[in-house]
């Protein structure tokens, strides 16, 4: 179990995932952003314009640091040197967080580019606290883990997520970061209610919080179907949800993610500003 806090470092204010397209509209007026969010693959090279304008971005906003391809639910060891590669990023950088998925990516050597959800079994959760101490204990920091968009459930079961998620905090010392639309996409795509997984979500473990747009569809049966996209504004049915945790557990980092069909600064910008309007609504 790692044995530093595992909250955050990052302001209880709006974020948004960093763009170079933006770059120069986040120099000249970032207002209201507070912080900002990177993929860590995208920043595992030595040099070149994108790590100058990180280091540019660094020298003015707390960063968080956040990872795609660790594999963490993997039944495979963690790829040494991925992790070593991320832990020269997080080295240098030195990121207000760090946060990973609770999925898997990666089978018999090759990787799947998905983040692909887990089983929630006493052997699964072994192996994920395995895996996340590992990682703590190669960063030299607790880590934040996010739970899944997901679109089914597996039969095989053994406990709901979060217990499953609860149980690796308490076991781990890493810290939590919910994704509320995560909660809407995979709530409404296993019948569940998201109201009553909010409610019941451990906010106090609670680093970060994402917020990002999805894609409504119908399965076969004619049933809706939500596609975790990131490539729109927030659902006003998600915003509800947020407003509802914030309330509920206080301020706390969030982040708009918006990973396609990437739309002008001004239109970011907006949608961190209703994540403030909103964060200002309650007492600290």
């Amino acid at each position: 179990m790692f044995d530093l806090p595992a909250r955050s470092r990052l302001p209880a204010g709006p974020g948004v995932g960093y763009k170079p397209q933006h770059f120069s509209n986040i120099i000249d007026r970032a207002d209201p952003v507070e912080w900002l969010e990177i993929h860590a693959e995208n920043y595992m090279g030595d040099g070149g314009r994108p790590i100058a304008q990180l280091r540019a971005l660094a020298a003015r906003f707390p960063l968080s640091v956040h990872g795609v391809g660790l594999s963490i639910g993997g039944e495979a060891a963690l790829d040494r040197e991925h992790l070593a590669r991320l832990k020269h990023l997080v080295g240098w950088l030195d990121p207000a967080a760090f946060s990973e998925h609770l999925a898997w990516s990666t089978h018999d050597g090759a990787f799947l580019n998905d983040l692909l959800p887990l089983p929630y079994t006493r052997a699964t959760l072994d192996r994920v606290c395995d895996h996340v101490d590992q990682v703590q204990e190669v960063l030299g920091r607790p880590m934040l883990l996010e739970n899944p968009a997901t679109y089914l459930g597996f039969a095989e079961t053994e406990m709901d997520e979060i217990a499953f998620l609860a149980a690796i905090a308490g076991r781990t010392g890493c810290g939590l970061l919910l994704d509320v639309n995560n909660v809407f996409v995979a709530c409404t795509n296993r019948r569940e209610d998201p109201v009553a997984y909010v409610d019941r979500f451990p906010l106090h473990l609670v680093g970060e919080i994402h917020l990002g747009g999805h894609d409504d569809d119908r399965d076969d049966a004619g049933l809706p179907l939500l596609i975790d996209s990131h490539g729109r504004e927030v659902a006003d049915p998600v915003w509800a949800l947020y407003a509802r945790a914030i309330a509920r557990g206080g301020p706390k980092p969030t982040l708009i993610e918006w990973d396609n069909d990437v739309p002008d600064w001004p239109v970011l910008a907006a949608e961190a500003g209703r994540a403030a309007t909103i964060l200002g609504g309650v007492p600290a």
